[in-house]
């Protein structure tokens, strides 16, 4: 139904639409530069033949011209090509480690990933016991590249709290 209206809306008064649009002045050719005018007038005034080679049209190169054919195919979104390349999911999983939280939409891990629950479960444990939960056990339990636990066993620490008993605390002098 929209179509319908659509169409009629975009062919009211066609004709004389089209009539009107041929029938308006046709640009005129840009001034040129009067260094290049009198150039001009100067090449022309030396060679007359040059003015009417101009203004004939070359029945040739007219005819090349119809021989042209363009047909162009839109080129593939870069949007299609990154969801393309998104799509497609790890061959190997495996499970995630330590039930005893909520993992409701966690159903398997990619091997190589590690989810936040466990991160921080490995970051935790190898504080607590550093001798037990090396940098080789946490690779081979968690099936993760060395250097990468290296990296994050150097550079990501677990929140410590410590709670200061009142004798601990020094009293800061009010003013």
């Amino acid at each position: 139904m929209g179509a319908l209206v659509i169409r009629g809306i975009r062919n009211f008064n066609v004709e004389n639409r089209a009539e009107r649009e041929i029938s308006k002045i046709k640009p005129s050719v840009a001034p040129r530069h009067p260094s290049t005018s009198n150039l001009l007038q100067e090449q022309i005034s030396h060679y007359p033949e040059i003015k009417g080679e101009i203004a004939r049209k070359d029945d040739k190169l007219l005819s090349f011209l119809k021989d042209v054919y363009v047909d162009s195919k839109d080129p593939v979104s870069s949007l299609q090509v990154k969801a393309a390349e998104t799509c497609q999911e790890p061959k190997e999983f495996r499970l995630p480690k330590g039930h005893q939280f909520d993992m409701i939409n966690m159903k398997s891990i990619p091997k190589g990933k590690i989810s936040v629950v466990e991160a921080l479960t490995l970051l935790n444990n190898h504080k607590l016991y550093p001798e037990t939960w090396t940098a080789e056990k946490i690779v081979q339990e968690y099936q993760l590249e060395k250097k990468d636990v290296n990296s994050l066993l150097k550079y990501f620490v677990t929140f410590e709290v410590k709670i200061f008993t009142p004798e601990d605390k020094k009293a800061i002098q009010s003013k």
